[in-house]
């Protein structure tokens, strides 16, 4: 059987570990498949070849992007061009659609295989891309369930997979033991602090989550404790610089490198940056608050190019504002502060919201890897 040659790109860290998983599972299916391209850690692990890595693409925000769109473009048509050299089996797109969606379009007008895994967010802003993923993909795996119909209706070949963090955590996570693990005190009340995981991200909302902790420690909870999952170096010293700006040395807060889970998992309350690490919070199922920021252009299109009312995945899957939201202009410290205690001590509210994230959770437990590794073998002729 000749060697299956499998080209990727991922854009930030929730697609390294997507992809890693998926190349798990399509290991155990195609042995001697070779996986190529622009990804993470995570997805070397498992034997990927990273051309570049992909801390190159991980910008967020208008802004942001076109201040790095020469080498973001300038990679794009360099990956582009060895593609269509040396054309892989299949090429699989994971989120990133900014970067892939343009690059899928070029590899299957040239007959390669195009899959896009993790649908767009069509169902929240800019739907007119579905006319471009049409042109740019073979077939998109789906992680939610509100976008296969989506698809179908323009005819576009789509796999609901599920998404692979309900596989992952369990459908109950014990506090006690949680704070065993990190050793932490049982009965104190304890925040996790989620800043984001890019350095754009800590940028524009580090200093906000430090003062925020502050207020807490300061003017409500003295005996309370931070703990802030961090993804790398840059974005810990990034954090590190904010409590030095804010004079918050006596606050204790707990850095820790990744643990985003187990710190989710051990704490009271969480206060967590929108996007994938707002979903693993609701499924670990502890009340949270979702917070935004980002430069006031970016934030401003956004907004106007926006069709629902609200932003976090949690409130999205469960199709009504089950969890705070306070964004840009109203993420000060004190409404942060005044959310997160509030949430501490309505203890109906966190049971309550401890029931929609269970029904998200079993919606949304798939076997996805499984899933997903089928929908493509499928694709491969």
């Amino acid at each position: 059987m000749k060697e299956v040659r499998i080209a990727m790109v991922a854009g930030e860290a929730s697609g390294d570990l997507l992809a890693s998983h998926l190349i798990a599972a399509l290991k155990a299916r195609l042995p001697g498949a070779k996986f190529f391209g622009i990804g993470g850690p995570k997805m070397a692990a498992q034997g990927f070849e990273p051309w570049w890595p992909l801390e190159k693409l991980a910008v967020r925000g208008y802004v942001e992007v076109l201040r790095h769109y020469r080498e973001i473009a300038g990679i794009r048509r360099q990956l582009k061009k060895q593609l269509l050299a040396n054309p892989p089996d299949i090429f699989i797109g994971v989120d990133a659609p900014d970067f892939n969606l343009d690059l899928e379009a070029s590899l299957k007008s040239h007959g390669i295989t195009t899959i896009h895994y993790v649908s767009p967010s069509i169902w929240a802003w800019r739907g007119g891309r579905i006319k471009k993923i049409q042109r740019a993909v073979s077939k998109v795996l789906a992680l939610f369930p509100m976008e296969p119909p989506l698809y179908k209706k323009e005819g576009i070949p789509v796999a609901y997979v599920g998404h692979p963090l309900a596989d992952m955590i369990p459908l109950q996570t014990n506090k006690v033991a949680m704070r065993e693990k990190l050793d932490l005190p049982r009965n104190v009340p304890i925040f996790a602090l989620l800043p984001g995981s890019r350095q754009s991200e800590l940028e524009y909302m580090a200093d906000t989550f430090v003062q925020t902790a502050k207020l807490i420690h300061g003017q409500h909870l003295p005996n309370a404790q931070f703990l802030v999952p961090l993804v790398t170096r840059e974005t810990r010293l990034r954090f590190e610089a904010a409590i030095y700006r804010q004079d918050a040395g006596a606050v204790p807060f707990r850095l820790l490198f990744g643990h985003a889970q187990d710190a989710l998992g051990a704490a009271d309350v969480s206060l967590v940056a929108s996007g994938t690490a707002t979903l693993e919070a609701a499924l670990i199922k502890r009340p949270l608050a979702i917070t935004y920021k980002m430069a006031r252009g970016s934030y401003w299109l956004m907004k106007r190019m926006g069709y629902l009312p609200y932003v976090g995945l949690p409130n999205i899957l469960a199709g009504r504002m089950v969890v705070p939201e306070i964004l840009q202009d109203e993420a000060t410290a004190e409404n942060l502060a005044q959310a997160l205690i509030k949430l501490y001590e309505d203890k109906d509210g966190a049971a309550e919201m401890e029931e929609v994230f269970t029904d998200i959770h079993l919606q949304l437990k798939q076997d996805t890897a499984e899933k997903a590794a089928a929908a493509i073998i499928e694709c491969l002729h």
